[in-house]
């Protein structure tokens, strides 16, 4: 029985359509519902990814031992209850919660429905498959804010009811996560012999030998997008750059644009090279984020921000699975992932506290400077891949 791979793409895609929307709207339906400026805004976009953190290794656990469909379908039922959750919040602690909720639906969906791709698949083909497949959580986080701006456009007939049209995109978000449960509802049972869970007797049943650099390389790129996709449209709208309503949009095309056309790349100079030279080019996006004074400069950064993060996901695949060798995918990717997570999670929060504190293009400094440690992870401590040994 083959894996239905298509389907599962179209699902997490959808899931993931859903978290990037919820991710344009945040910023601006934040404070016009319950008060509070950039720290309000930043919790509420970096608390989701808490709980993807922590959930992505125990779906890869599940994952790994057969379990995977009952795992993505709870993904998109919690992604769907999480959305309506924050389209009925009375208040920011039930919206917190609520998208406390969605980060783990996200983790359950991507993190489970990888290792049943990877299902059957020769170890010398997976980087490039889990590559491919995980276009549908980076696709869906990218084109997620241009559905959303598009929708709120259509919707609105004047500023005055711009509320109505974040209304909607809630609804979207609700309905978009309802078709990822569909989409694994209409699939068959995860083909891979099912296992009994092994008891966690140590930190290397949750985190694979070999995860640790590849993810904290991920991590430090995800505090640069974590910053952008929390502050990006109040910085803009700060100094009266007239592109705050579609500078998303505008990294989402680049971001897409590269991730198709520059995929090859990671396979043919290696996943380190890739990774470096792709972060440096973040580094000058967000440093001229930080300095733009005028609405074509802004545009320009944002654009080479969207290049800049394009390749540091399938880079950071190909380091881990050639050091893990194929050993526990589920568990391995789902760790490797949880580092985006963290980083994108300390950025919201923090990066809004520096702004209200020190302004808005510190707080891009600040992440320009997150990326330039990211590529001295890359160039001094991932020269030579460590070969897994063991499963554990």
């Amino acid at each position: 029985m083959g894996v239905p791979v298509r389907r599962l793409w179209v699902a997490v895609l959808a899931g993931y359509l859903a978290f990037g929307a919820a991710l344009q709207v945040l910023p601006t339906d934040v404070p016009a519902r319950f008060g509070g400026g950039a720290l309000a805004s930043g919790t509420a976009v970096g608390i989701a990814f808490l709980a993807t953190a922590c959930g992505r290794p125990f779906a890869g656990r599940l994952a790994d031992a057969g379990r995977s469909r009952p795992v993505v379908l709870a993904g998109g039922v919690l992604a769907a209850i999480g959305g309506l959750g924050q389209l009925l919040a009375p208040d920011l602690v039930v919206l917190l919660l609520a998208r406390l909720v969605m980060g783990a639906g996200e983790a359950a969906l991507f993190s489970a429905a990888l290792p049943w791709v990877l299902t059957g698949v020769r170890v010398a083909q997976r980087g490039r498959l889990a590559g491919w497949f995980g276009l549908s959580m980076w696709g869906g986080l990218a084109a997620g804010p241009v559905i959303a701006t598009i929708v709120a456009r259509l919707v609105d007939g004047g500023e005055d009811s711009r509320l109505g049209g974040e209304q909607v995109v809630w609804w979207v978000v609700v309905g978009l996560s309802v078709v990822s449960v569909l989409m694994v509802l209409t699939t068959r049972a995860d083909p891979a012999r099912r296992e009994p869970l092994a008891p966690v007797r140590g930190i290397r049943d949750l985190v694979p030998r070999g995860v640790p650099l590849p993810g904290a390389t991920i991590g430090l790129a995800a505090y640069c997008y974590g910053t952008v996709a929390a502050l990006l449209v109040l910085r803009l709208r700060a100094d009266h750059l007239a592109v705050d309503n579609i500078a998303l949009a505008v990294f989402a095309a680049a971001f897409l644009v590269v991730r198709f056309a520059g995929s090859p790349l990671v396979d043919r100079y290696g996943g380190r090279r890739v990774a470096a030279a792709s972060v440096s080019v973040e580094v000058l996006a967000l440093t001229g984020i930080a300095l733009a004074d005028t609405t074509t400069a802004a545009t320009a950064y944002t654009a080479l921000a969207g290049a800049g993060l394009a390749l540091i996901y399938p880079a950071c695949v190909s380091m881990t699975l050639d050091r893990v060798r194929g050993l526990r995918p589920g568990v391995s990717m789902g760790v490797m992932t949880s580092f985006w997570d963290l980083g994108v999670m300390v950025a919201g929060p923090l990066g809004g506290l520096i702004a209200e504190g020190a302004g808005y293009p510190t707080a891009f400094l600040v992440a320009a400077g997150s990326g330039l440690a990211c590529v001295l992870v890359c160039v001094i401590f991932l020269r030579t891949p460590r070969r897994a040994t063991s499963p554990r």
